[in-house]
């Protein structure tokens, strides 16, 4: 077994560090979700903690872990008798973001429960989970199906397996605990607000931190376990502090006082809903108990506020997480002084600071040190070509048609165009290839009808056998790469319409994000063309690159459909499955260069003999219109649509599928 890197050892990272110890006293504040870049110890932090919890009581033999004192009454290993049980170590389990739904809630044997009438149920992770840890590192890549089935679990405390009437409920009471990087995307709000906590982490820029971080790793890479012996005293003191404050939590007093002041703060912050204002109040009474004292205190309330509200502030999915910490300090003290504890708590003892942890040598964690990497082809585009004007902000988004790609696809998971998946309506029956996953009842039943004597069926159960076995096949939406292509020259500059064509690519990303797309932005003016963003889940990212492009110079229309066409090819190596809709934002003019029309022709029929679904958005306004965005929609294979038909509430209708290579009069346009 591996030894895992111990806790006390994680350099700085205070705020990471408190909001686990937090829920490790008190588990209904929901859990931990922590947001950084790479490298900054993000998952050594939340594997230590593991080691760090109080052994649990379970019934021997239970798959379910049934406290024995209060067994589960609807324990599939059920019933239990009340009694003393067996201690064991909580466990920490991973959720794989390739998970299957199977492996998450666990699986029923179908032709045992047809044939026999027999509940034969595998328990999954969330049964594994049940009284410890269910850890989720890249929380933000997990399919929604596997999030649906999270967000069930932590509301209920229940996981329900059903397959076609045979039904199996199990607790499932859990820590959750996610990391994340948001470069790579952000996550949907429903599983965002089901964290109790968010902490944001970074790589600390001191040098004499970050050598104390190679340090305790290079140190612990070459033995682990002496490395962790010359922790354990620290280790052992802050399991005793765990339980001690575990203890001491039924005696927190959370005063009028302070409840008011959690009630003005949550109002004053304007977050949704009361989750906010019960996750507060259980993480300064957490707070309070970890300080050992039995009063809540304002310190306790605002160090509370802190962790529990900058993720539940974000009214769009470009709003960065944050708290206004003079805003919040103001707050507080127009609420205070009520019914504040009386003890003045020794500063340098257990109570001080609000229960944060002792500063150590810095913000670094243990071993996931990384420096952040230098920025390559991600980064701004360079500025070329004459007259370059500065960027403009992007207009008001708007919601936009729903652009999809022709066809079915069997892509990731997501809300754009149609695909075979795991989840969505039947359409048929198949074989199943490997483990049965979805029965088509009806199918089986009709294949296994026509044997039942034969098989000397001499009952009212049907004798079922593996090859009559069906998989439901289903049809659902799979989520698309939409790479956008962006006209930032001087013929869109000149006109002033650059702020509403940043408005309408703005709109687009957002309508990308709640499809869950990935996407890509190609920009191109002056002599070239720039990756301003390589595919990613980040979209708001791509909206930050936006907002800051510059425009200038001439029309390179050819130079960015070739970019365009390049990331394309790179990116089907990586992800074969995930379908392409390139979305061209441009007035159609090309300039510079010998015959720059010919040659903007040329690189957009290569779209057109892949059959890449594309759409031409026309930015051309005024009384004069030559027609080339539609010109270039046609040499693409594509649809052509202006920025006000791509409104959802325009009369144009709201649902137009981008056309590929099947429009045999492209070449005509």
């Amino acid at each position: 077994m591996t030894t895992p890197f111990p806790f006390t050892a994680v350099v700085g990272q205070d705020d990471l560090r408190l909001a686990l110890l937090l829920n490790a006293v008190s588990p209904a504040v929901g859990g931990v979700l922590v947001r950084g870049e790479k490298g900054t110890a993000k998952s050594t932090a939340v594997r230590a903690l593991s080691a760090l919890l109080p052994q649990v009581a379970v019934v021997p033999g239970c798959r379910f872990s049934c406290d024995p004192a209060a067994p589960d009454p609807s324990c599939p290993d059920g019933p239990h008798e009340r009694g003393a049980g067996a201690a064991r170590p909580a466990r920490m389990v991973e959720l794989p973001v390739g998970a299957s739904e199977d492996r998450l809630v666990g699986a029923l044997d179908i032709e045992r429960a047809l044939a026999e009438g027999v509940k034969a149920f595998e328990p999954g992770l969330l049964a594994d989970a049940h009284r410890g840890i269910l850890y989720v590192d890249e929380v933000n890549l997990l399919h929604d199906h596997l999030v649906d089935l999270l967000l069930d679990a932590a509301a209920m405390g229940a996981s329900y397996v059903e397959r076609e009437g045979v039904s199996v409920r199990h607790a499932a009471r859990f820590l959750l605990v996610g990391t994340m990087n948001p470069e790579e995307g952000e996550l949907r709000p429903q599983l965002l607000d089901r964290f109790g906590l968010t902490v944001e982490v970074a790589a600390s820029r001191e040098p004499d931190q970050r050598v104390e971080v190679v340090r305790r790793r290079l140190a612990y890479d070459d033995d682990p376990a002496g490395f962790a012996a010359r922790w354990a005293e620290e280790e052992a003191v802050v399991r005793q502090r765990i339980v001690a404050a575990r203890e001491l939590l039924p005696q927190v007093r959370l005063g009028d006082g302070a409840l008011r002041q959690i009630a003005a703060t949550c109002a004053a912050f304007e977050v949704d809903g009361m989750r906010a204002d019960i996750v507060m109040a259980r993480t300064a009474t957490a707070l309070a108990a970890w300080a050992g004292r039995t009063d809540v205190l304002a310190e306790d309330v605002r160090q509370a506020a802190l962790l529990a509200l900058p993720h539940r502030r974000r009214r769009n999915p470009f709003d960065a997480p944050g708290l206004d910490e003079d805003k919040l300090d103001e707050t507080l003290e127009q609420f205070s002084g009520e019914d504040e504890g009386d003890d003045d708590p020794d500063p340098d003892g257990p109570g001080g600071g609000g229960g944060r942890p002792q500063p150590d040598s810095g913000p670094q964690g243990g071993g996931d040190a990384a420096a952040r990497p230098e920025s390559g082809e991600g980064g701004e585009p360079q500025a070329s070509g004459a007259r370059e004007q500065s960027a403009v902000r992007a207009a008001e988004p708007f919601r936009t048609k729903v652009l999809s790609v022709p066809g079915i696809g069997e892509g990731a998971a997501g809300r754009r165009s149609r695909a075979r998946t795991e989840h969505g309506r039947t359409t048929g029956a198949r074989r199943p290839r490997g483990a049965l996953t979805k029965l088509h009842l009806a199918a089986t039943v009709q294949a296994a009808a026509p044997h039942q004597r034969a098989r000397g069926r001499s009952g009212p159960g049907l004798v079922v056998r593996r090859d009559d076995l069906r998989q439901a096949t289903r049809e659902g939406r799979e989520g698309n790469l939409v790479l956008f292509v962006v006209d930032a020259s001087g013929s869109m500059a000149a006109r002033q319409r650059m702020g509403a064509v940043k408005g309408a690519v703005l709109s687009l990303l957002l309508d990308a994000y709640q499809r869950r797309d990935k996407v890509g932005l190609v920009t191109f003016r002056g002599s070239g063309a720039d990756v301003a963003l390589p595919p990613t889940s980040s979209v708001d990212t791509a909206a930050a690159r936006l907002e800051s492009l510059p425009t200038g110079g001439r029309t390179p229309l050819a130079a960015g459909l070739l970019r365009a066409h390049e990331v394309l090819r790179v990116e089907r190596l990586r992800d074969p499955a995930r379908r392409a809709l390139v979305v061209v934002v441009t007035d159609g003019r090309a300039t510079g260069g010998p015959e720059p029309v010919a040659l903007a022709g040329r690189a957009a029929r290569l779209f057109a003999a892949e059959s890449v679904a594309s759409v031409v958005v026309d930015c051309e306004s005024g009384p004069v219109r030559l027609g080339l965005a539609g010109q270039l929609a046609g040499e693409l294979g594509g649809t052509a649509v202006t920025l006000d038909e791509l409104r959802a509430d325009s009369i144009a209708g709201l649902v137009r599928d981008v056309q590929g290579t099947q429009r045999t009069s492209r070449r005509a346009a």
